[in-house]
């Protein structure tokens, strides 16, 4: 057996041969550390900025939120930014509704991922909202039109070039449940989006696809209701240290794909051209949430059926990064330049949509890092 699934490398025993190749996970960077814990809403997204500071977010998907984004300082988590971060429905475009991502591009600026969207509702006020970190003051918002943020979109994560054009580019990830997925790319310049592999068959969940977590089938079960498949689309999204491949994944699925930046950012290529330079680098054996890649070439996946996250290295192979059993549906992942990879862990599965009708979620959440031997990819175009 050439290739054998991440879950039995795990049980390989401690006295292996001396010259058997260790894990990543029996290395010293394999040490789980626990950063902060959530005993409000469920956080999703994580990011950490140049100098250390550390940022989370809370969707609006039923439970409390005080406010959506958040910076944990000693543990604690505080609004950030402060003065649009109290949602008012009177005015979507200008306060924060619901943030999905929060992501620090190469030049040090936070980003926030606004989906517009209560509950998996139609979105009002779909925006990308910019952060100087220097200042703590929003210098750009971006709206984004009906013709890119759907009825039915919900935009999931972001990452960057800012090589590309003026300002720089963003790709984003289109989750949808229903209707289209895809990839959306922004102008950063002149706020200029556009939707790329609209409805393509690598940006859709897989048909009746059937995670395994915590030994038990993940669907989505409601009182009354038969129980359905997961159908979330592009979730996953990375971009290569050198900028030239975006990888992403569907949340259900267990294959991982990529295409060239240039596919996506070419203005004379139709959306089906680009669709054919897309590559299905095959099934992993797992299904992920969140992408994250290093500045060494490697693409790190969460690994929510086996409490894990793995690492994808430049010849193709999956090795362990960290395992385990507190790290229940790990989320979103940040590369940080202080030489860890953090990332949060939420119990996603256990919301009562997936239960019956029965909230099973234990808190804390949790926030956690792991030591590794790289940095974050920054895409800047400084010498």
């Amino acid at each position: 057996m050439k290739r054998l699934l991440p879950v039995l490398l795990l049980a390989v025993s401690a006295a292996a041969p001396a010259d058997e190749p260790k894990l990543a996970a029996d290395k010293p960077e394999g040490k789980l550390e626990l950063v902060a814990t959530f005993d409000g809403p469920m956080p999703t997204g994580v990011t950490v900025s140049h100098k250390g500071r550390v940022f989370v977010n809370y969707p609006r998907w039923g439970d409390p939120v005080e406010f959506t984004t958040a910076e944990v300082r000693d543990g604690k988590a505080t609004a950030f930014p402060p003065d649009i971060n109290k949602y008012d429905k009177s005015r979507p475009g200008e306060t924060l509704v619901s943030v999905q991502s929060v992501v620090v591009d190469p030049a040090d600026r936070l980003w926030l991922l606004d989906t517009g969207s209560i509950e998996f509702g139609p979105p009002s006020g779909p925006k990308l909202v910019g952060v100087d970190l220097a200042t703590d003051k929003v210098f750009k918002v971006i709206a984004f039109p009906p013709d890119v943020a759907l009825p039915t979109t919900y935009l999931n994560d972001i990452r960057f070039d800012l090589r590309k054009g003026k300002a720089g580019v963003a790709f984003i990830t289109d989750s949808a449940q229903k209707g289209p997925n895809g990839i959306i790319v922004v102008d950063l310049d002149s706020g200029k989006s556009r939707r790329r592999l609209n409805d393509h068959p690598s940006t859709k969940a897989a048909k009746n696809f059937l995670p395994i977590v915590e030994g038990r089938p993940v669907m989505e079960r409601k009182p009354g209701e038969p129980p359905k498949h997961l159908a979330l689309g592009s979730d996953g999204i990375a971009i290569s240290h050198d900028g030239k491949h975006l990888y992403y994944c569907p949340l259900a699925s267990r294959h991982l794909f990529r295409v060239p930046t240039d596919a996506l950012l070419g203005e004379k290529l139709a959306d089906e051209e680009a669709g054919q330079a897309v590559e299905d680098l095959g099934d992993r054996g797992f299904a992920s949430d969140g992408l994250e890649t290093d500045d060494k070439g490697r693409v790190y996946l969460t690994d929510y059926e086996h409490n894990a996250v793995l690492r994808r290295t430049t010849d193709g192979r999956y090795e362990t990064v960290a395992h385990d059993p507190r790290m229940l549906w790990p989320d979103t992942m940040s590369v940080a330049a202080d030489g860890h990879l953090y990332f949060t862990a939420n119990q996603l599965h256990r919301q009562k949509n997936y239960q019956n009708g029965k909230d099973l979620r234990e808190k804390p959440y949790a926030l956690f890092r792991v030591k590794i031997d790289a940095g974050p990819v920054l895409l800047t175009g400084a010498k």
